[in-house]
């Protein structure tokens, strides 16, 4: 019996022992511990906060050359700015490019966060259901949109809800050199406003040589189907039916409507007199004419502004004026529709991203960034804000032929003329609009009988698409 008490005795020491090894050591004290009194809440333990890790997102854009830097320094910029998100930013080629890319990432579930798709991908994102309208992301934080260029927001939204962020955004603008201007007795500070007047400067400026070869033309246009639409809606005409399609689906192309005749007609007669030069369909043709001197006006994006003040440094001066009308009158009661591109989320990443996304298009559509990117590019702020920033204050102090698209932007009515036409198969309507004006100027066929072709091929393109994509 003995024994087994001392045995219990060592058990119970041991184990005494054991716990107080395993409790927290106390400090050490030469007084007594306070008398016991009622017995104390229990603190929770102390523990640091969870370290998270950034988001990675991966932004897609079809940014290239000079546009393409300063869009890789804007994502640098953000990146530098944060540290709960972090975007990788791929080129992707052209517009089209892009947009064949992402289609084809749809099937493999291989796609950004965020991407930057051209103003005529905007019915067909919506129709694919891949997005996460930008209306979704404004209206839970109640953000302010206030800023945001009307018409330009007016572009990217379907049903009174923003589907997407705008991001580069331009007008087209006539440039014409002041030099030449000058030189043959014209006004260099008097853009022609209407076509008439291009058409009476256009001969001023074209002169032959001794031989009777053409040495400088008054003007050269590029065969482009954003010009068209543009010339159709200064004019207060429509691309397509059911009001560009933005009251009801469009099912009907109407550019071949008397705005289409007329703007063929007028071009047409200024090629066949021989002061007008037609170069084809590249834009980069023209403004290569442009530069060196061979035509005296041209037509191209505000968004190449920059680059033309540059090449012609040292040769002319640039000259920059709006989009020109029929008639005066139209400066009061139409205007441009907007071009470029904006910033789409998409639904197939993880919640987290595309919160993430949401933090980045934020930032890309700041007063600040706007401003850093009208003032590299010429592409114009999509946040009016952006104006007030002392850099491009001075930059259009500088330079005022970058006032002339804010301007041309804000004198357009907001309606649904110059939100533009909505259909799911703009680019293939561009082309075939391109070969009609391509028939016209050969001579194959009328303006009227041209432009009747390429709207009964448009129409059943729309159909098509409405059919396939179930509408």
């Amino acid at each position: 019996m003995k024994r087994y008490l001392v045995t219990i005795l060592t058990i119970v020491i041991f184990l005494g022992l054991l716990l107080q090894g395993c409790g927290p050591k106390q400090p050490a004290t030469t007084e007594a511990p306070p008398a016991a009194t009622e017995p104390q809440a229990t603190q929770p333990p102390v523990t640091e906060p969870p370290v998270t890790e950034p988001v990675n997102i991966a932004f897609w854009h079809a940014m290239s050359g000079h546009n393409g830097e300063v869009t890789e320094e804007l994502v640098k910029r953000f990146n530098e700015s944060q540290s709960g998100v972090i975007v990788t930013s791929t080129y992707q080629g052209s517009y089209d490019d892009a947009i064949n890319k992402l289609k084809a990432g749809l099937q493999s579930k291989d796609v950004p966060a965020v991407v930057q798709v051209y103003d005529l991908g905007t019915r067909l994102m919506i129709d694919l259901g891949v997005v996460t309208p930008m209306q979704d992301f404004i209206d839970a934080e109640g953000f302010d949109v206030s800023d945001i260029e009307p018409n330009v927001a007016n572009y990217y939204s379907v049903d009174g809800k923003m589907y997407s962020m705008p991001f580069n955004t331009s007008n087209p603008v006539l440039y014409y050199n002041k030099t030449m201007f000058a030189a043959a007795g014209l006004d260099p500070e008097k853009a022609p406003r209407t076509w008439d007047e291009v058409a009476t400067d256009a001969r001023a400026l074209t002169l032959k040589d001794a031989s009777g070869t053409t040495t400088q033309y008054g003007c050269s246009f590029a065969i482009y189907g954003w010009f068209v639409e543009q010339f159709i809606a200064v004019q207060g005409g429509y691309f397509v039916n059911n009001n560009n399609g933005r009251t009801a689906l469009a099912t009907e192309a109407t550019f071949n409507g008397p705005e289409g005749v007329n703007l063929l007609t007028w071009w047409k007669g200024m090629n066949d007199e021989g002061i007008c030069t037609n170069l084809g369909r590249a834009t980069a043709d023209t403004k290569k004419a442009f530069d060196s001197g061979l035509v005296a006006m041209t037509l191209d994006s505000t968004a190449g502004l920059r680059d033309r003040i540059t090449a012609a440094e040292g040769k002319f001066e640039v000259g920059v004026g709006f989009l020109p009308r029929a008639n005066e009158a139209d400066y009061g009661t139409a205007g441009t529709i907007i071009g470029g591109a904006s910033l789409w989320i998409l639904n197939a990443r993880p919640a987290e991203e595309q919160a993430a996304a949401w933090e980045f298009v934020k930032f890309m559509s700041s007063a600040a960034s706007q401003a850093y990117w009208h003032i590299q590019t010429g592409y114009y702020p999509i946040n009016s804000a952006g104006y007030n920033e002392p850099d491009d204050i001075a930059w259009r102090a500088q330079y005022p032929q970058f006032q002339v698209a804010i301007d041309q932007l804000h004198m357009a009515p907001l309606n649904n003329v110059t939100a533009g036409g909505l259909i799911g198969v703009f680019p293939e309507a561009r082309q075939t609009v391109e070969t009609a004006i391509e028939a016209c100027f050969a001579g194959g066929s009328t303006p009227q009988e041209a432009l009747d072709t390429a709207a009964q091929s448009v129409t059943q393109s729309i159909q098509d698409y409405n059919d396939n994509i179930g509408h």
